[in-house]
């Protein structure tokens, strides 16, 4: 084979080679567009399968506007339980449970949005966290509940809130026993009283741990008086008497409740047989509403309502 032929030989070779690069790269490139075009599918159709319903019910004299988030096949039902702020319905949280197939109430806290009634507060120490303010929040709450009963007899049923619900939910859970599952972020296990002592002194500081050691804060919580005279809560006393599942999120870095103190409380409740979990972030503060607490935490809720609904089924069998 001459020159001028093994070169003519060669450069065909290089061509075809180049064309199937070419034409690979391309089938690739489709691919990976239709893959994810598929995926964006997906997530649209995840999102409009959701039913969404406007639903008005009654609470202590007045009425509380909510929606109701229906995914095609829950597993489980929730209501979404306040903190402390004027708080209307949380659309974004709600969808985001919706997605991992819970059925979610969220409500207008009373007194805000399109629900009737005073709102109390906001400042901090006043009516906003008394007795009689938390026990009628906590009536709210397990009215939401009732009206998910009725809609869906056969899901077991939980709460889910932050900050201040760690005090309205295990009211909740201790009244109606509807509720068989909670989940709490950043919520506390001390007193009302107890809690302003403890966010008074560290006064919004985020550099609060940087400076303080946690028998700073303990000795402080133990003896500081109160700004505040009113009738203390005290989420214990609720606590010890359920023997439903809870899950608490913290972070280490809060500066409105003192964390290692609840988690020790918590660990008392559990040498007692409670079923209670808890799940420490070292990075986080008082804002635990981030994506790996949320998906702990829809992951949990999940495991659990099987629990909850296998062993109802066994109660049927015998």
């Amino acid at each position: 084979m001459n020159n001028s032929i093994k070169n003519q030989h060669m450069k065909l070779i290089n061509h075809l080679l180049l064309l199937f690069i070419f034409t690979t790269l391309i089938s690739c490139n489709k691919s990976s567009i239709q893959e994810g075009r598929q995926s964006t599918q997906e997530k649209n159709q995840s999102i409009d399968s959701i039913k969404t319903e406007n639903v008005t019910f009654e609470s202590e004299g007045i009425k509380l506007a909510s929606t109701i988030y229906s995914p095609k096949n829950p597993h489980s039902a929730i209501v979404i339980v306040h903190g402390s702020d004027q708080v209307p319905r949380m659309t974004k949280f709600a969808k985001r449970l919706a997605q991992n197939d819970i059925l979610v109430l969220t409500y207008d806290k009373r007194g805000v949005g399109e629900s009737g009634g005073i709102y109390a507060g906001p400042q901090v120490g006043t009516n906003n966290i008394s007795f009689e303010n938390l026990n009628l929040l906590a009536k709210d709450a397990s009215s939401a509940v009732n009206v998910i009963h009725k809609m869906k007899e056969d899901l077991p049923i939980g709460l889910i809130g932050a900050s201040q619900a760690g005090w309205i939910i295990p009211i909740v859970a201790n009244k109606n026993p509807l509720v068989e599952f909670m989940v709490l972020l950043s919520s506390p296990t001390i007193t009302t009283l107890e809690q302003l002592r403890f966010q008074f002194y560290t006064n919004g500081r985020t550099d609060f741990w940087e400076n303080h050691t946690e028998e700073d804060a303990r000795e402080h919580i133990k003896n500081d008086s109160d700004r505040y005279q009113f009738k203390a809560t005290d989420p214990k006393d609720a606590l010890k008497t359920l023997s439903i599942p809870g899950l608490w999120l913290f972070g280490e870095k809060d500066i409105q409740i003192p964390v290692k103190m609840c988690i020790e409380q918590l660990n008392t409740l559990k040498l007692k047989n409670k079923p209670f979990e808890y799940v420490l972030f070292p990075s986080l503060g008082h804002n635990t509403n981030k994506k790996e607490p949320i998906d702990i935490s829809v992951n949990w809720i999940k495991q659990k309502s099987l629990n909850i609904r296998s062993g109802k089924e066994k109660n049927i069998l015998k």
